[in-house]
């Protein structure tokens, strides 16, 4: 079976492992009527399981007092967490294997070598890489919500918890000479006190170009502009629980999250966005014939012109409004 490599990117406690859950959760549900199933490995099925019911915990509370629960990727490579998913029709045997490998937070700080070449291997092999980005972290340096403590000591919540400017030398040093297409996918996550109107999507949407210039600045490159395609994609991770305030302690920012009502239940929102982006972004290359280390790709479609036919359906109502947007790399994605 062939492998499609996506890296899940970004600082420790950002809240990676709980988009993955809520995207393989949603994915479910839209995957009904569509012949298409994503079978997990049992690691995946069992680390994935436990997550989901943290979620859904957090959902039935009335006041999340921590928040969504972090959990952290070990370092070293035989360590690494991987969540593998098995890609094909339905009743039928998979053909394509989905490996998701989760980017160890704390390497972005890593001064340790043998830590650095691990992690820059993660994104130079994979075809895509999904930003997660804590979205009140992004959202509230400046709200009237954050304790007075914070605002003395100008401490910036974004910095602390997204690492921009690191994030964006981490592709600096990995994405040069790129011989084929990648797809990068920024993730705002926890975001759902900041999608609920139109206005407020716009307002994400030009926070994450605002704060991720320098990166966007770097793709935008004439080295990678033909190459790189980027997209934003909000995700509502637990889809009821929206942020309330924000406090330091121990010099740490501890983000608290309440519930509009007592009855809602866990329902993430968006969380597919990613993988359609994903698959659309997989059946254009085929169309354009551009490869590289993906020619394997090719090949598959080329035997199985009914998947090429079920991925077009599946992928062809990516988002692009509402704090969505394609902004770099349309040619790459246009099916």
């Amino acid at each position: 079976m062939q492998e499609l490599k996506i890296a899940m990117f970004g600082p420790r406690y950002v809240g990676k492992t709980s988009l993955l859950t809520s995207m393989y959760q949603e994915i479910n549900k839209a995957n009904r009527g569509i012949n298409i199933q994503l079978i997990p490995d049992q690691y995946t099925q069992i680390t994935l399981g436990k997550r989901l019911a943290e979620l859904e915990n957090l959902s039935k509370d009335f006041e999340g007092k921590d928040g969504i629960i972090s959990t952290e990727a070990a370092a070293g490579p035989q360590s690494i967490r991987s969540f593998i998913f098995d890609l094909g029709q339905k009743g039928t045997k998979p053909s394509l294997r989905l490996h998701f490998q989760d980017f160890p937070g704390f390497y972005l700080l890593s001064s340790d070598q043998k830590e650095w070449a691990f992690a820059e291997n993660i994104l130079k092999e994979s075809v895509a890489v999904v930003i997660a980005i804590d979205t009140p972290a992004l959202m509230e340096k400046n709200s009237p919500k954050l304790k007075r403590t914070i605002k003395e000591k100008k401490f910036d919540l974004h910095e602390y918890s997204n690492r921009g400017q690191e994030v964006t030398d981490w592709f600096k040093k990995t994405y040069q000479d790129l011989n084929n297409p990648r797809l990068v996918i920024l993730a705002p996550v926890k975001c759902e006190s900041y999608v609920q109107t139109s206005q407020d999507a716009a307002k994400l949407l030009k926070r994450v170009k605002e704060e991720y210039a320098n990166l966007l600045d770097l793709f935008s490159s004439p080295a990678l502009a033909s190459k790189v395609s980027v997209v934003v994609t909000p995700v509502q991770t637990v889809g009821n629980v929206f942020f309330s305030r924000v406090e330091l302690i121990d010099e740490k920012p501890h983000f608290h999250f309440s519930k509009r009502s007592y009855d809602d239940d866990y329902n993430p929102k968006n969380c597919e966005q990613p993988l359609k982006y994903l698959l659309r972004f997989v059946l254009r290359l085929y169309v354009q014939n551009q490869w590289g280390i993906l020619n394997f790709i090719r090949e598959w479609l080329q035997l199985d012109q009914e998947m090429k036919e079920i991925i077009r359906e599946y992928a062809k109502d990516c988002k692009t409004a509402e704090g969505f947007e394609v902004i770099q790399g349309k040619n790459l994605l246009n099916i």
